[in-house]
């Protein structure tokens, strides 16, 4: 599950699990539960996958855990959100196009690669109302963790979450276009991401197979 991942991905794990040992042992609760609880999302997306049956690019994953590691546990033990004006940007900013990204590769799994049948608007707004929904269901998770624990996530309270929500529209956007351009035969630049999963998963594009078979 973990031998084709990336040593940088490898590396954070291993940071991550130290950090998370050296809190309990000098009784760092908190320190303890943001380092376990980065090490678990970061960890999800390979566990899923690898329950799912699903190859998802070890690229893909290193990114993952780069963005989890630098929200939680840079951001907020580090504090990069107070020290680094544009962390929040970068981080809500780069997530969004991510899950642009995933919510295009879970809607053309539909049409099993078919790229002709898919509708290409409907299906790049599909991907950016899920993008958007995972924006949302974070700033809930902010909330709660502010509101349960203390925790400062929220920072300037409404004018943050309004401020991240933005961000979030605008990389869905990025995201979503960049799943349009996929469809109209453009892989270039984070397209190569589709290309990739698609390629690694040719049991679930099984109509873009036949067709590249028909054209050879």
């Amino acid at each position: 599950m973990f031998a084709d991942q990336t040593w940088l991905a490898r590396i954070i794990w291993m940071a991550l699990a130290g950090a998370a040992v050296w809190a309990l042992a000098v009784l760092r609760l908190e320190l303890a539960f943001v380092a376990l609880a980065t090490l678990g999302l970061s960890l999800a997306p390979v566990v899923v996958a690898n329950w799912a049956q699903v190859h998802v690019p070890p690229t893909f994953i290193a990114v993952v855990v780069i963005f989890v590691a630098a929200t939680l546990f840079l951001g907020e033990v580090f504090d990069f959100y107070e020290r680094f004006w544009w962390w929040d940007i970068a981080m809500h900013g780069t997530s969004a196009v991510a899950f642009g990204l995933i919510g295009f590769v879970f809607v053309f799994m539909m049409f099993q690669g078919d790229r002709f049948a898919a509708p290409h608007l409907q299906l790049s707004f599909l991907a950016f109302c899920f993008a958007m929904t995972i924006g949302t269901v974070w700033e809930i998770f902010e909330f709660g963790m502010d509101q349960t624990f203390g925790f400062n996530m929220q920072k300037s309270g409404l004018q943050d979450t309004m401020g991240d929500l933005i961000i979030n529209a605008v990389g869905a956007l990025v995201g979503a276009a960049t799943g349009y351009g996929y469809l109209k035969g453009r892989h270039v630049g984070i397209g190569a991401f589709i290309d990739e999963f698609v390629r690694r998963n040719p049991r679930l594009f099984r109509r873009l197979r036949r067709r590249r078979d028909r054209q050879e």
